[in-house]
């Protein structure tokens, strides 16, 4: 009887290792939701390059977890993103979710990571609000709140006074004219037209013309990442730039993606933004060398340094939990992170988990025979009140 008893107490310790071995050694699941298709595929094949860049540069285990990526195509429609994001946090059993090219298919997403209590990182959408409707988003791109405040600021003090807004009308298009009307008319400036454009197929000519008409100092511009270049075309087209009109806005006008196809009709555009491929680092130049050979010579923007950041966050949190985080220690592990990233300093705010950083003005210049947005000045940690 002692011998068997001492044999079943051996063949108990032995399983309880193998479990616990068998729960480090089991992969660390990140579901991306990306828009791959559709119109902002951009979007998407930024990100998840950026993503593989990371991981390329800091391997793929963290803290004795094998980290395994399983990438869905959302095509930017939010039903689609929270049926995925569903289907990955059940069946999938992902560890954390990461991606959301577009306010709304983040926030379709944010009642599947609260139920589920699966850490959700935002690696693209914008609008101020959406990490605050699931306590477990954390975001790592931007918000207007930090492009459209900061442009205002450098509007008046640059006696740019009569302003034209021109926004995308959802969350951030709306973020941003509001944000950017408050502070340039409490600087003493005055926006004598708002303009909102539809999300789907937009043509800009019309609204144009309405901004030529109005005869102010400049337009201010908000629209996703994308539509930036027929914008450009048709701003210099209706001869805006002639009659002396400046375009000025959030920095995804002059997305480093797609900047060179725009020609000289974007030199000189002034714009505010979280991130430029021109950054003046050593970890950028080195983050904008690896990104071009990895991926044919191509310029990563705004939304791949958001990718990038994304998995350090991620990868740091597994660390700090030894890899044993899920849920809300992961979220918890998240939060006061604070690094060097190819866009600069940031940090994640422990009570909002939102981002804080520098937002730079930058102007469009030639340089070397292609176009950049230089960086001209700068507000150091912007950070959302979280409204």
């Amino acid at each position: 009887m002692k011998k068997r008893s001492l044999l079943s107490l051996l063949a108990c310790s032995v399983l309880g290792l193998v479990g616990s071995a068998n729960a480090q050694d089991e992969s660390f699941k990140i579901g991306l939701i990306l828009p791959m298709t559709g119109p902002f595929a951009s979007t998407g094949k930024q990100i998840e390059a950026a993503v593989k860049l990371y991981m390329a540069h800091a391997g793929s285990t963290v803290a004795g977890r094998k980290v395994e990526l399983i990438l869905k195509d959302d095509g930017g429609v939010p039903d689609a993103t929270k049926r995925l994001a569903s289907e990955l946090v059940t069946s999938g059993r992902v560890n954390v979710l990461a991606g959301f090219g577009l306010t709304p298919s983040a926030l379709s997403a944010a009642s599947v990571a609260t139920q589920s209590q699966t850490p959700a990182v935002i690696m693209a959408a914008a609008t101020s609000s959406a990490v605050a409707t699931s306590p477990f988003f954390v975001r790592t791109s931007y918000t207007l709140y930090q492009s459209a405040s900061t442009m205002a600021q450098w509007a008046a003090k640059n006696k740019i006074s009569k302003v034209v807004t021109l926004v995308s009308d959802y969350g951030p298009g709306l973020d941003a004219e509001k944000i950017f009307s408050e502070r340039l008319q409490a600087s003493g400036g005055k926006v004598v037209e708002t303009l909102r454009v539809p999300m789907r197929n937009p043509d800009f000519a019309p609204f144009l013309q309405r901004v030529r008409d109005s005869a102010p100092d400049a337009v201010f511009v908000f629209v996703p990442s994308g539509p930036g270049a027929a914008l450009m075309k048709q701003f210099t087209e209706r001869g805006l730039d002639k009659a002396g009109i400046r375009l000025i806005g959030d920095g995804g006008i002059t997305d480093d993606d797609q900047l060179n196809d725009m020609g000289d009709a974007a030199t000189g555009v002034v714009t505010s933004f979280h991130y430029s491929a021109a950054h003046d680092s050593a970890l950028n130049r080195k983050f904008v060398a690896d990104f071009g050979a990895a991926n044919k010579g191509q310029r990563p923007n705004f939304m791949a340094v958001g990718g990038y950041d994304g998995m350090a966050v991620i990868y740091a949190a597994l660390e700090k939990t030894k890899g044993q985080g899920k849920g809300q220690a992961l979220v918890d592990a998240m939060k006061g992170l604070s690094f060097e990233s190819p866009r600069g300093p940031i940090s994640i705010d422990a009570q909002t988990r939102d981002i804080l950083q520098d937002i730079y003005i930058r102007k469009v210049e030639r340089r070397e025979g292609q176009l950049y947005n230089i960086e001209i000045d700068k507000v150091a940690g912007v950070k959302d009140p979280g409204k």
